[in-house]
């Protein structure tokens, strides 16, 4: 099952289907494969919209290929897998967390010739069935290493960069439009205050969101102890609900229009300070550089999905008490406990606690 092949690719395909925050922690394998095989093509596979435009103007990427295999009838599910079978590609890649079953079946169904995977705590038989050369996932590392250790398995060699760093390559246009955005929200120059309160749909992963009374909670002091200081709300469709009850509280807060992920993350490389649970506009935060990150931990905050940076700071849960594990696995399950016991979990983060870590750095 584990024998590699001598024969350098030429095609190859990396599956990154999961969230949008994942994929960006997958463009360090994208650059490794194109410096690993400068001759490969190296095409991806994406599910979600934003996954599609954070790899826009990746010069490691020939061709992005998505589908959305939620909203998808199962015909046409079929039909977009046999049009990237008809790729006879040398190699795929099923990048780390995709934990689920399901996407080792999308790597037969493509049927690369080398059918790269890692190995998850849910493996069976029936997985080598499914995907022929294996790496185990390591949960105490990022998943940008893990992957970068199946970039190895399909061809060893020399690591063009030994610490992982995301790649957003956003064009001039973008970044005068953030100008222009901010500038006209009167946001121009001044030092903000970014926050995200949404988080994943799939699953119960929505359950994982900081309450938003304490979001309001929060505000309120933060607008008592410097009412200096702006604040600005970013999120996307899942967050629409929730900023329009966010404004009824706190009326000073700004929520910023933009067409899609890559103008967000343009704006947000002007924010001072980012505060978020572990969402893709944490991923966001970090690969714009911004200056001071904090996240909230959630009972998914294991250490493979932490930011891909040193500095950020971790706003402790004293329910998960630095044991994510204990709750979730990259297994296909979902957080484990009850709805209202996860909510009481992220209940126990205090608006005092986040308070506490902000003031000193703003």
């Amino acid at each position: 099952m584990n024998d590699p092949s001598p024969t350098s690719p030429s095609r190859l395909l990396v599956v990154s289907l999961a969230g949008i925050g994942d994929t960006l922690m997958a463009t360090p394998v994208l650059k490794e494969l194109r410096a690993r095989f400068p001759a490969a093509s190296v095409d991806v596979a994406v599910l979600w919209p934003g996954s599609e435009q954070v790899l826009r103007h990746n010069p490691n990427v020939a061709t992005i290929h998505r589908h959305d295999f939620f909203a998808a009838t199962r015909t046409a599910s079929l039909r977009f897998l046999l049009r990237l079978r008809r790729h006879r590609y040398d190699a795929s890649l099923t990048l780390h967390p995709q934990g689920r079953r399901a996407y080792r079946v999308v790597t037969r169904m493509i049927g690369a010739r080398r059918r790269l995977s890692h190995r998850y705590e849910n493996q069976s038989w029936i997985d080598a069935l499914l995907v022929n050369e294996t790496v185990e996932q390591d949960y105490t590392v990022s998943c940008a290493t893990n992957n970068l250790r199946l970039v190895d398995r399909l061809g060893p060699g020399p690591r063009s960069n030994a610490t992982p760093a995301y790649e957003l390559f956003l064009v001039p246009g973008e970044k005068d439009w953030a100008t222009r955005c901010l500038s006209g929200l009167g946001l121009g120059g001044v030092r903000w205050l970014g926050i995200h309160v949404g988080s994943g749909g799939t699953k119960n992963l929505a359950l994982r969101r900081w309450p938003e009374s304490r979001w309001a909670e929060l505000l309120s002091r933060l607008r008592l102890a410097r009412p200096d200081l702006r604040v600005v709300a970013l999120g996307g469709p899942g967050e629409v609900e929730a900023h329009r009850r966010l404004a009824a509280s706190a009326p000073s807060v700004v929520f910023p229009e933009f067409p899609d992920i890559r103008h967000a993350a343009a704006l947000l490389a002007h924010a001072h300070a980012f505060v978020s649970v572990d969402t893709a506009f944490m991923h966001l935060a970090a690969a714009v550089g911004v200056p001071r990150q904090f996240v909230v931990e959630t009972p998914t905050l294991n250490v493979p999905v932490e930011p891909l940076r040193s500095d950020w700071i971790r706003i402790p849960n004293p329910a998960v008490g630095g044991r994510p594990l204990d709750f979730y696995r990259y297994d296909g399950r979902s957080i484990a406990g009850t709805p209202d016991q996860i909510r009481r979990m992220m209940e126990s983060v205090t608006a005092d606690a986040v308070l506490a870590e902000l003031l000193p750095v703003l």
